[in-house]
């Protein structure tokens, strides 16, 4: 179920895109101009191109002067910007904002991987910095086209966020934005730009998409080994977690007293309930199919030399040990059509409304002085 808070921002931003967000019945003052000339409508006329050219070049000379010099202006623009969107500059700071929000995530995932952690690192700035370039490419466009966009729908959204995040707590809101050191003003110019964002794009982009079921089954027949599955094991675990405490048993002996009630006839549903020390435990130990690659070795191991309904070996690592009980087993299999067909569809739809974007905002580029410094 969606939250009512996110149904209303989907609303709104429906009818914002539907209508709520007019364009002036004149033709955008450059489509005009390049219309009079018999020139592409989609290319900036050469006059357009000059100025927003010595537009850029006042920005830098500007930036020359208040870093006192040529060297140093090299050195700012090597460390401080990273691109410039007509006359708006992407930071690199901008950039690193988006990069420490996933960087601890690649960090743990590929942290023993130094190469491929290095390359996911630069790949991800690479995104980012492209993503920050679209959103200004999106908010010229919004300026240019003669779109306008009532004060009172961003008055709501404002609200919105302020109930979502903060609890409509003003207070927490105001100490928040002083953390971050951000104004109340500036936090309205986030929520509105990222609200025209998200508007533009449901109008430019996100149009009803239809896969077809013949496109779904040509996909499936082309990638039916994407859809094997491995041999696998309905499992129950009970967890008994190492302790440094000196008065506690240690797990491997309880977990051998255990293991001995089981093939003396204890319930395995029981004994996780009364003894295991994970998430599971109020389910009987119940942790449902597992692929051999799914499980660290050591559990692996055990689980699949096991026969259903036989209590497995106690199996000790640094961190707990394990009591293992197999269920039942699959040999491994395709995955059916019925199984996997929502899951292509979805992939499909999300993979034509990229290339959509991708499409728009090159169009966007072909409007607009675009210039990155990385």
């Amino acid at each position: 179920m969606v939250a009512d808070g996110g149904c209303c921002r989907a609303r709104k931003r429906d009818k914002a895109a539907a209508g709520l967000i007019s364009a002036n019945h004149s033709l955008p003052r450059r489509e005009a101009q390049s219309r009079s000339v018999g020139l592409d409508p989609d290319q900036p006329s050469p006059i357009d191109w000059h100025l927003e050219q010595m537009r850029i070049k006042g920005i830098l000379i500007a930036l020359l002067f208040l870093a006192g010099g040529a060297a140093r202006i090299r050195a700012e623009l090597a460390n401080g910007i990273e691109a410039v969107v007509h006359d708006k500059v992407i930071t690199y700071e901008d950039v690193e904002v988006l990069n420490r929000q996933t960087a601890e995530v690649l960090q743990r995932q590929f942290g023993h991987q130094a190469s491929m952690l290095q390359q996911k690192l630069e790949q991800m700035r690479k995104e980012n910095l492209d993503k920050l370039v679209a959103n200004q490419l999106i908010l010229h466009e919004f300026k240019t086209a003669g779109y306008n966009l009532p004060e009172s729908i961003i008055d709501d959204e404002v609200n919105t966020r302020i109930r979502s995040r903060f609890g409509n707590d003003r207070v927490t809101l105001t100490k928040t934005l002083e953390a971050e050191g951000v104004t109340n003003e500036q936090f309205r110019e986030r929520v509105r730009d990222q609200f025209i964002i998200d508007v533009m794009r449901q109008k430019n982009i996100n149009q009803e998409l239809i896969v077809s079921p013949h496109r779904v089954e040509a996909y499936y027949q082309a990638h039916r080994d994407a859809f094997n599955v491995e041999d696998e094991v309905k499992l129950r675990m009970i967890v008994l977690t190492n302790s440094v405490d000196t008065n506690t048993p240690a797990a491997d002996k309880r977990a051998e007293e255990i293991l001995a009630k089981l093939k003396e006839g204890a319930s395995f549903d029981e004994m996780a309930k009364v003894y295991s020390q994970d998430q599971h435990a109020k389910q009987g130990g119940e942790w449902g199919w597992f692929e051999r690659s799914a499980l660290r070795k050591e559990l692996a191991e055990a689980a699949f030399a096991l026969k259903p309904g036989e209590p497995g070996p106690v199996v000790d690592t640094p961190e707990a040990c394990y009591v293992l009980l197999v269920e039942d087993r699959r040999t491994a299999h395709p995955k059916t059509l019925g199984e996997v067909r929502d899951q292509i569809e979805h992939d499909m739809i999300l993979e034509d409304r990229n290339r959509l974007e991708k499409q728009w905002i090159e169009r966007l580029k072909k409007k607009t002085f675009v210039r990155s410094f990385q």
